[in-house]
Formats: structure tokens, C-alpha cells, sequence
């Protein structure tokens, strides 16, 4: 999360409200079901009961779109979504929606702004927001971004859709101060929805914000984010295992710091619940690695505060300029050392010390080498160079290769215990995001500002 001032989005958010009160692009078929065909628009507002299916081609998503409870969005596998330029496009589906977007390695759906490839900029268009009924630490909160809906409930197993096989380009709008759409919005999304193989590339704030919620996902990738790849708040409590983030030196917020993950229980830091906590497993989480040229505001691999609790294990953190593992509040370093939170069998490398203590803690005795203390003897381990962990190609903007090396330190000591022998997770021996295989290849790419679609 961050601030950020837009004139110009705030007009064209006013623009798109009155575009909502339109009709719907589309043909009706007679049956509830408004099919989308190439060439078509994609704007407004659909009501309960209305099918919308959006067929194979490209389509411009035109303005603020809503689908309101009870109303479904079906996108065809390979389907092209572009932004409008001059009325720049969002999609929200609220709470008893669906979005059923299910693309496949070889025919993913894009969502990506509506300029010529050389054009293209974050921040060209708005996002992705999905809303749902699962459980929030807050009462009738309403999702950032200016959208005015609310999020949240008491059902759990909330089913909002699949998503999966998705790549979202140059997204992020601020639509006013501290109130930003990100690549991906997730508030209060349930277990019941199918989150796996998502990209979130060049976006102009978040890759990925989860507010509440027990949405579970796997492979997840932040690619050159803005501000943070991975941002945790309100109660989130959801399972993610294979994710990674790759940060471009030159970009990032000018405005806030950019982290891997940043994560808080709610915006005070009271002690509101259920506290946020998320159970994380096999991320490779990449910075700069003191690129030339590095813009000033990258900051930590992950940032954990405002009395928050947190699981990431089995995971590879290399090259942040600030520091690996910060510990910020009474609260969350208390969580770390009590054994609440956990940070194990993780490689770390951070241009400067792999840990830091945040100035507001006060606890008698906390300091960083308690933090790391507690670190080694959970089995994380601090090297000296992003080279030591032994990954392929790890900072190549344009052709990554985050698998393990032969004789990589990360081809093992992975280990899942606790609530991490759930089922969801897949109980694999490496650590990181990657093993024998490059689950990125086919679908992800590493060029959106040059591809033409």
C-alpha cells in the first residue's frame, strides 16, 4: 500500500462511473447470456443473472466494469484483453460473482494496456479486483482503488471462480491517496476459488494485495512491481506455495518503497482478528542485486509489521539493497520469537544485513542477532552473495532462469511440518520457487512491452 496522487485518474474514475450506468456491450442470446466476440467491448455493469462469455480474439475492457452478485464472467482460453486508452479499464468482480478465466499454458489470457507495444507504461489501466465473503479483520470494509464495494463476510469456502494461466500487464491505477488498484486485488476471497499460474508484469503498485480472505494459490510470478510483489493485510490467512518476484533495478515507486513481501494484520496494527498470517512455502523472492542504476527506493526481501504473524519457509530471498527479514512492532517480533511466526530452512542474501529490527520495537532485550539467532536455529542460513545460492540465471530481465544449478545449495533441506503439512502443500525437497522444472515456460512472459498482440 501506498500514496499517490492522480488529477487526471481521479477524472477518468468519474468518467467511468457514468460509463457503468450504460448498456452492456454484447449479444444477448434470449437466455441470460451476453456473448462478447472479437472485436467487442466489454463495459458497464452486469446484473444478477447474466452470463457474460467472451470469446477467443481480442476485446477492449472499457472503463470501471462490474459484475454484481449473482452475475458470472466466462473468458475463453488465448482471449486478449486491452484496456481502452482513453477510458481506462478495471474489472471488478464483487462479492456472489464469478470469474471464470481458465486459459492454459498454451493459450493464456492477457490482460494488458491498449497502447502500441512501444507505448505501453505501467499504470496504463487499472487491474483486477475480486471480491468475496471469506472472513476479514474488519467490519464492512471497502476495497481500495475507488471502486466503492465492499468485501468480506463469514463464509469461508467462498467460490469467486478460477483463475488460472493469467498474465496482467502494465496495470495500477491511484485513484486517490492510499487508495491504488493493483495488478491482482484480492478482498476477502474464499478457499473455494482456483487461483494458479498468474503473472503480474510492469504493474504500477501491488503485483498482488490480499485483503483477508483464505484464498489459497500456486504459482504465482511478480515481474518488475512498482511497489510491493506480495502484500498481506486485514486477516489473510489463505496458503501459497511456488511464487516468485523479479524486480527491475531501474523501476519502482517513487513514492514508497518496494518490497518482496510486505505484510501487516490491519492498517493500525491493532490486534483485531483473526490476525493476519499467511502460510507461504518455495517463493524466490529477487531484488536488484546492485544493478547500475538502481532506483533508490527498493527495499526489503520481506517486510513483516504492524503486529502481524506470518509462515515462510523453504524459500530464497537474493539481492534486496536494505535487508533480507525485517521485523517491525512489538507485536510481530514477539510472534517470530515465541515461535507464533516462522521463518524456516530459507537462503538469505541482502546487500546489507540480512536482518533488520524495526525502530518501534521496544521489547527488552529484541535485537538482530536474537532475529537471527532464531533464524539459524530454524535452518535458515545468510550467504554472501546472490552467486551462492547456485541459480541458473536469476537476474536476466529478459530470459530468467531461477532453477537450481547442479550442486545448488537449494536442491535441498526443504521441509513441511506444522501448518505446513497441509495437503495443499506439495511436500517437495528443494527450496525456492523452482526445481527440475520451469513451471514459467509457454504461458509467461518476459517482454510485455514489446509483444504484439
Amino acid at each position: 500500500m501506498k500514496i499517490k496522487n492522480s488529477f487526471v485518474a481521479l477524472a477518468l474514475i468519474a468518467f467511468s462511473f457514468t460509463a457503468c450506468k450504460k448498456g452492456n456491450n454484447g449479444t444477448e442470446t434470449g437466455t441470460g447470456q451476453v456473448e462478447i466476440a472479437n472485436g467487442g467491448t466489454l463495459s458497464g455493469t452486469y446484473k444478477s443473472g447474466q452470463n457474460v462469455v467472451v470469446r477467443k480474439g481480442t476485446i477492449t475492457l472499457s472503463g470501471y466494469t462490474y459484475f454484481e452478485e449473482g452475475s458470472t464472467l466466462t473468458i475463453e482460453p488465448g482471449t486478449v484483453i486491452k484496456s481502452s486508452v482513453a477510458n481506462k479499464g478495471a474489472l471488478i468482480i464483487e462479492r456472489g460473482a464469478k470469474l471464470m478465466a481458465e486459459g492454459s499454458a498454451t493459450q493464456p489470457i492477457v490482460f494488458t494496456s491498449g497502447k502500441v507495444p512501444a507505448e505501453r507504461a505501467p499504470g496504463d489501466w487499472g487491474g483486477i479486483i475480486i471480491l468475496g465473503k471469506a472472513t476479514v479483520n474488519a467490519t464492512n470494509p471497502t476495497i481500495e482503488g475507488g471502486v466503492g464495494k465492499q468485501y468480506g463476510g463469514t463464509v469461508d469456502n467462498d467460490n469467486s471462480g478460477i483463475l488460472r494461466y493469467i498474465r496482467i500487464e502494465f496495470a495500477g491505477i491511484a485513484a486517490e491517496p492510499n487508495s491504488e488498484i493493483n495488478g491482482l486485488t484480492l478482498g476477502g476471497v474464499g478457499s473455494g476459488t482456483t487461483i494458479d499460474h498468474i503473472m503480474v508484469a510492469y504493474g504500477n503498485d501491488d503485483a498482488y494485495e490480499f485483503f483477508g480472505g483464505t484464498v489459497n494459490a500456486k504459482y504465482l510470478i511478480a515481474y518488475a512491481t512498482a511497489d510491493d510483489d506480495f502484500d498481506f493485510d486485514n486477516g489473510y490467512s489463505g496458503k501459497i506455495q511456488f511464487a516468485m518476484s523479479l524486480r527491475d533495478p531501474a523501476f519502482v515507486d517513487g513514492g514508497d518503497a518496494g518490497n518482496g513481501i510486505e505484510c501487516d494484520n490491519n492498517s493500525t496494527g491493532s490486534d483485531a482478528t483473526p490476525r493476519t498470517k499467511p502460510n507461504l512455502s518455495n517463493f524466490t523472492i529477487l531484488g536488484p542485486n546492485g544493478a547500475a542504476n538502481t532506483a533508490a527506493n527498493h527495499n526489503f526481501a520481506n517486510r513483516w509489521r504492524r503486529n502481524t504473524a506470518f509462515i515462510l519457509n523453504n524459500s530464497i530471498m537474493l539481492g534486496h539493497p536494505k535487508g533480507g527479514l525485517s521485523l517491525e512492532s512489538n507485536g510481530t517480533y514477539n510472534s517470530f520469537i515465541d515461535g507464533t511466526s516462522q521463518f524456516n530452512n530459507n537462503i538469505v542474501y541482502a546487500l546489507t544485513a540480512p536482518s533488520k529490527l524495526g525502530s518501534d520495537v521496544t521489547v527488552a532485550g529484541a535485537s538482530v542477532a536474537a532475529i537471527e539467532a532464531k533464524a539459524t536455529a530454524s535452518g535458515t542460513v545468510s550467504i554472501t552473495s546472490a552467486a551462492a545460492a547456485g541459480l541458473t540465471s536469476a537476474f536476466n530481465l529478459t530470459a530468467p532462469n531461477l532453477l537450481p544449478a547442479t550442486g545448488s545449495i537449494a536442491l535441498t533441506g526443504a521441509a513441511f511440518t506444522g501448518a505446513q503439512t497441509d495437503a495443499f502443500f506439495d511436500k517437495v525437497t528443494y527450496k525456492g520457487a523452482f526445481g527440475a522444472t520451469n513451471w514459467t515456460t509457454g504461458w509467461a512472459s518476459w517482454t510485455p512491452k514489446t509483444n504484439v498482440y
